[in-house]
């Protein structure tokens, strides 16, 4: 139950991250008159037909900034995680690393000369 709970928890922070421009899209168009009325920076010059588009690209700007900033921070730290190493000793026992001699006598195979070709050369 609880690992169901987290899960939709996730899925739904990760969905609000990907469609926060359509959030923000939405949020104007519900209010749309009240940004244009109060919140709009040309709402004194009418004749310019801003209609509060001023405050949605001001908007749009914040949420992709935070959006950058967040991904440089996440990035940030995951850098950090990765170098951050805790420093382990290796011994090595030396009854474990024992030189093993084993008999080798190389052997030349009858149908084969003893020499190594060399190629012909020029001149």
């Amino acid at each position: 139950m609880l690992q169901r709970i987290t899960a939709y928890l996730i899925i739904f922070s990760l969905i609000t991250v990907n469609f926060s421009r359509l959030f923000i899209f939405a949020g104007f168009e519900l209010n749309r008159n009240y940004i244009a009325t109060k919140l709009c920076e040309n709402r004194n010059r009418p004749w310019l037909h801003c209609d509060g588009k001023c405050y949605f690209a001001k908007k749009i700007k914040q949420a992709e900034d935070k959006q950058a900033s967040d991904e440089r921070q996440s990035q940030k730290s995951l850098f950090q995680e990765v170098y951050v190493i805790s420093s382990t000793d290796v011994k090595f026992h030396s009854s474990l690393l024992q030189v093993i001699s084993t008999p080798y006598t190389p052997t030349v195979p009858a149908d084969r000369p003893v020499t190594i070709f060399q190629p012909p050369q020029l001149g």
